[in-house]
């Protein structure tokens, strides 16, 4: 039994990692502290969504800023989503026919990567203790190893680490790319068990791809990217976009790996400006925040040096979730959510229908909240797919 297939009975997540996996963002609250209400409301939408992977404390949750207790308290949260996830309906999404359950819960691929390969290995030991299935482990930043010193890291903490391990491989961010040649080497461990591809770099994945051993998965690690990585026969993506769609972010990944290429690429090409936009006018996770605070589900703050999205740019991203039909119609958290949106016939009409935050369809806008204000705590829907 594939334990990803999705139509089979309920069955533990092995550690092959495959379909879409969201790089969760964190909340915090007015304070700058965790925000566990809006992470559980997060969590609950990523599970309404039928997602197939949660990665707390990556790039996207802001785990340069985090605290080890506070990725500790995170990772929990995330562990005990998925540990209380049961079998469900998911309404047309996900690739699924809608008299299909999904079985299989989530993996948690838990961000331990650092610039220090000691720190590392204790990060990805108490991310073991703590529950999770892998660990997510970047390349290290700033001390800029060359290859063979990467190849020593990586190895040192699958050897020690006590979790299957994820190579991060994210040049523009770190200075150092993970070179075909050395992924394949670490592809031979067998606690390396996959790459989330970054780099950008077609050919390099490409190879990657071809030449890997059997049951070493590759991961698009760009939204943008996913489409061509399963074309390729990747497995699936590490998803900035999976924050806000889910079910749709899943339904690409099914529909990739059902071979139904044409429901793949209207999937991609729908969301595409969406893919884009999500690191338009800042870096990640300045835009997806920003998304979130509109669609109400967490508050729009980051942590220093970050700063919220503003100006044309955050007025072109709430234009374009005002046309997909992301927007609540319930009050939101939207920090920055202005008040033109106010049910008072302040500007244009939606010209699509909306979804409250618990999941029901209106026609219109409705009120929407301002900075700080209190939102629905109720799970974020399921949102049907577009055929």
């Amino acid at each position: 039994m594939n334990p990803f297939d999705r139509h089979q009975p309920a069955a533990t997540p092995a550690t092959r990692i495959r379909g879409a996996f969201t790089a969760l963002v964190t909340p915090f609250d007015e304070t700058g502290g965790i925000d566990d209400a809006a992470l559980a409301r997060l969590l609950d939408h990523q599970l309404a969504g039928g997602i197939d992977g949660l990665v707390p404390c990556g790039t996207t949750g802001e785990s340069p800023t985090l605290a080890p207790a506070e990725r500790e308290r995170v990772i929990e949260a995330a562990v005990r989503a998925a540990a209380e996830w049961r079998p469900a309906q998911i309404e047309g999404s996900a690739g699924i026919p809608t008299d299909t359950a999904v079985s299989v819960r989530p993996v948690v691929v838990a961000g331990t990567g650092t610039n220090d390969t000691a720190a590392t290995i204790r990060a990805t030991r108490r991310a073991a203790e703590l529950g999770a299935d892998a660990a997510l482990v970047v390349t290290p930043y700033y001390n800029r190893p060359d290859q063979r010193m990467l190849a020593a890291h990586f190895t040192a903490v699958a050897d020690d680490g006590g979790l299957p391990i994820v190579v991060y491989n994210v040049p523009s961010r770190t200075g150092s790319n993970v070179e075909a040649d050395t992924a394949l080497r670490l592809a031979e461990h067998p606690r390396v068990v996959a790459v989330k591809e970054a780099s950008g770099n077609l050919e390099q994945i490409a190879t990657i791809i071809r030449d890997r051993p059997a049951g070493f998965s590759v991961m698009a690690g760009d939204d943008a990217w996913t489409l061509a990585v399963l074309a390729m026969g990747g497995d699936g993506v590490i998803s900035v976009a999976s924050n806000e769609i889910p079910a749709e972010m899943a339904a690409l990944c099914a529909a990739a790996r059902d071979g139904d290429w044409a429901r793949a690429r209207l999937l991609h090409d729908r969301w595409l400006p969406l893919f884009r936009a999500n690191f338009r006018g800042g870096p990640n996770p300045v835009p997806v925040k920003a998304a979130l605070a509109m669609m109400g589900i967490v508050r729009d703050g980051l942590r220093m040096p970050l700063l919220v999205l503003d100006g044309p740019a955050r007025d072109r991203l709430e234009a374009l979730l005002d046309a997909e039909g992301l927007l609540p119609v319930a009050p939101a958290l939207a920090a920055g959510h202005r008040a033109r949106h106010a049910t008072d016939g302040a500007g244009p009409a939606s010209r699509r229908t909306r979804r409250t935050v618990t999941g029901r369809a209106s026609a219109g806008r409705g009120t929407v909240g301002t900075a700080g204000t209190a939102g629905t705590a109720g799970a974020a829907p399921v949102r049907s797919v577009p055929a």
